[in-house]
């Protein structure tokens, strides 16, 4: 694989448009809207392409002929030279053979067996792991029936502000996901419940490009139960219908909070495929 220069990031978005799953946290980062990593078959006209998102996200697709790039892409999600410091969940266009390609990757690695102080074992490090990520489209007639139902009225909903974005914590918030505070503000949107001077929970865009906004969520573990996710989703699904955009959710189906609350919203699972944790030594 070689790495692309930032400014050749583009060369990744032709082969982008024809992958037909959710690929926004890709582009974010091709359209250099958030840093990340481009690794490519060739420098001057590359065909294969593998993105990585900062928050950890990856996504191979393009041409799966090229045996030197699949050699490098294999060394890299056996991190062979101990260079990933932390987890990683990638994708492969299921249009290709990429899903195919790491399934058996993942199958000979994890079946290995290791020679551990003179004696033979099963490795029980399983660098790769097969999940399953869940694609879903917005049933709007749903969304009203639910809206109506289950949005709280009396909740404390702001526009997540300054504020917010400097005191959210945990794992899936607007910091991981925009370059930073002005960023964010200025071409991100989200929203919070309140609860006194503590933000509750908070909806958020983690990508928004080419007419599609995909749907963040983080709920404080103090306040969970109360249907404050139900309510700020609600709010930034309604601030998309109105401007227009397309909300975009997908979890993992292992996410059962987060695949529950899609369904409760009125999303439909519109496609399952496999996704990796690739594990870091």
């Amino acid at each position: 694989m070689i790495e692309l220069e930032v400014q050749d990031y583009y060369k990744g978005l032709p082969a982008l448009d024809q992958v037909k799953i959710n690929t926004l946290f890709a582009r974010a980062v091709l359209e250099q809207r958030i840093p990340g990593k481009v690794y490519a078959d060739s420098k001057d006209i590359p065909r294969a392409f593998y993105v990585v998102h900062p928050y950890g996200m990856s996504l191979v697709y393009g041409d799966s002929s090229n045996s030197s790039f699949n050699r490098g892409l294999s060394d890299y999600i056996l991190d062979r030279e101990g260079i990933r410091l932390y987890a990683e969940w990638l994708q492969g266009d299921p249009a290709g053979e990429w899903s195919e390609w790491i399934d058996a990757l993942a199958a000979v690695h994890n079946s290995e067996l290791q020679v551990r102080g003179g004696m033979i074992e099963q490795d029980d490090h399983r660098l790769i792991q097969r999940n399953t990520r869940v694609n879903f489209r917005l049933d709007r007639e749903a969304y009203f029936a639910a809206r109506a139902q289950f949005f709280k009225q009396d909740a404390a909903l702001v526009r997540t502000g300054k504020e917010q974005y400097a005191t959210l914590t945990g794992s899936v918030v607007p910091k991981y996901f925009w370059r930073d505070e002005e960023h964010f503000l200025a071409e991100g949107v989200g929203f919070s419940i309140m609860e006194g001077d503590e933000t509750a929970s908070t909806a958020f865009a983690s990508c928004l490009a080419g007419g599609q906004l995909e749907i963040g969520i983080e709920t404080a573990e103090a306040f969970r139960g109360r249907g404050y996710a139900f309510t700020v989703s609600s709010a930034l699904i309604d601030y998309c219908l109105d401007h227009p955009l397309e909300p975009v959710w997908a979890c993992r189906l292992e996410n059962q909070g987060s695949y529950y609350l899609a369904q409760k919203l009125g999303f439909k699972p519109s496609l399952t495929l496999p996704y990796y944790r690739l594990s870091h030594r």
